[in-house]
């Protein structure tokens, strides 16, 4: 029941006290914005790891040959893997059940690209068609890579926004454009965008069967990546990613005469396994960052208990008059209990606040790979508060059961 009468004692008791009251709300606002600042940093790993993620499909498997490091079957060591077509052409074969999207890639780090009188030089990648959807690639304008284009060779090129950007000047439309590719003429079939931004987007596509014949590669190829069909969970997802990986390194170490515990010869990345391991790190840290915050508001909600057993004990014949006129120590204990609540949600909704305004100002400036978009959710804020609430009530509790325990008589008899 709301009592202005108790209001005005509460405010009457923090002003003539106001140096004890800042003090005390400055360390519980302190805690909650450590907390918020802490819990907006975890977020900010967290986005930019995910972010990470989004430039390739997360459940991507990517495979590229290395050099032996053990002697096998006359073999020495120092040998060279080189992958080739029947490799990747058996591995989809028998592995179909596994495999949603999947390609062979052969890539050039560094293609001279030019047109008209415009010059450039970016990653150059031959492909299949399905690569579109390995690389989270989304088509802004015209096609992708499709099957014609490997089965005839042809000599069409899809380009990244950053190099449609670079090359063509004042607007001019890209689609139709013929570019010098590495001495050979290309037309411009697509323009892409991707996830992963202007890293992503300073390549160019061609089919791979057209990239072997252009820089004389044969039938070799660079690596295969591949994407897991989808499973009823994430934990059988990674099971099946990791019994995919295994039989797939054992089907290429003994096509290429490789001892089954070399690690050098043949490399596997499974980036759903990579991706929980990351996740379950980063729910570390945010699970730490949470302990800190916690332990720093505890830090300040005992100093409210500690300021408020002081304020018992200075009302303590003010308090013994109360029950002596008849107040029960249901309304002594709720007393003590609003002004502890008072003072720490006050002083924590300060902290939470001046948190999150840190966050909205800072955050533009903080931007990084691993790191982006460090903000406190309103799940979040509504978790603070609540625990602002609980944290004053626990402060006050003792305080209040002291005095709601005090003895008329002997509260009277006190200096």
């Amino acid at each position: 029941m709301f009592s202005i009468e108790r209001w005005q004692e509460i405010f009457e008791g923090l002003y003539k006290n106001k140096l004890r009251t800042a003090l005390t709300g400055v360390s519980v606002a302190s805690g909650i914005f450590i907390l918020v600042i802490l819990l907006g940093a975890g977020n900010g790993i967290q986005n930019g790891i995910q972010k990470q993620f989004e430039q390739d499909a997360v459940n991507r498997i990517s495979v590229w040959p290395g050099t032996t490091q053990k002697e096998y079957k006359g073999l020495g060591v120092g040998r060279e893997v080189q992958l080739h077509n029947a490799d990747y052409d058996l591995a989809t074969t028998l592995f179909k059940d596994y495999i949603e999207y999947k390609s062979a890639i052969f890539s050039v780090w560094s293609g001279n690209i030019v047109y008209k009188k415009e010059t450039g030089t970016y990653r150059v990648e031959g492909v299949h068609p399905d690569y579109q959807f390995i690389e989270n690639a989304s088509i802004v304008k015209g096609r992708y890579i499709n099957h014609t284009d490997n089965s005839n060779y042809e000599k069409n090129v899809i380009i990244g926004k950053k190099v449609a950007t670079d090359l063509f000047k004042n607007g001019e439309e890209p689609l139709g454009q013929e570019l010098n590719v590495s001495g050979m003429i290309y037309k411009v079939v697509g323009v892409y965008t991707d996830p992963g931004g202007e890293r992503e987007e300073s390549r160019v596509f061609i089919p791979i069967s057209t990239a072997q014949k252009a820089y004389s590669a044969g039938d070799s190829i660079r690596s295969m990546a591949f994407t897991m069909r989808s499973s009823a969970n994430f934990d059988s997802a990674i099971a099946e990613s990791k019994e995919f990986t295994q039989k797939l390194e054992t089907f290429l170490k003994a096509r290429h005469t490789v001892a089954p515990d070399d690690q050098g010869a043949i490399y596997i990345n499974n980036s759903l396994e990579q991706a929980k391991n990351i996740y379950i790190i980063t729910g570390g840290v945010q699970a730490f960052f949470w302990f800190v915050g916690i332990c720093t508001i505890i830090a300040g909600v005992v100093g409210v208990g500690n300021i408020m057993l002081i304020i018992v004990k200075e009302r303590t014949k003010e308090i013994g008059i109360r029950k002596a006129l008849g107040a029960s120590p249901f309304s002594i204990i709720t007393m003590i209990l609003q002004e502890a609540v008072f003072i720490t949600v006050i002083a924590g909704f300060s902290g939470l606040i001046f948190g999150l305004v840190v966050w909205e100002v800072v955050a533009p400036y903080v931007e990084a790979d691993f790191f982006t978009r460090p903000e406190v959710d309103f799940n979040v804020a509504i978790t603070t508060l609540i625990i602002l609430i609980v944290a004053g009530a626990f402060a006050g509790f003792v305080p209040a059961y002291r005095a709601a325990k005090i003895r008329p008589i002997v509260a009277l008899r006190g200096e």
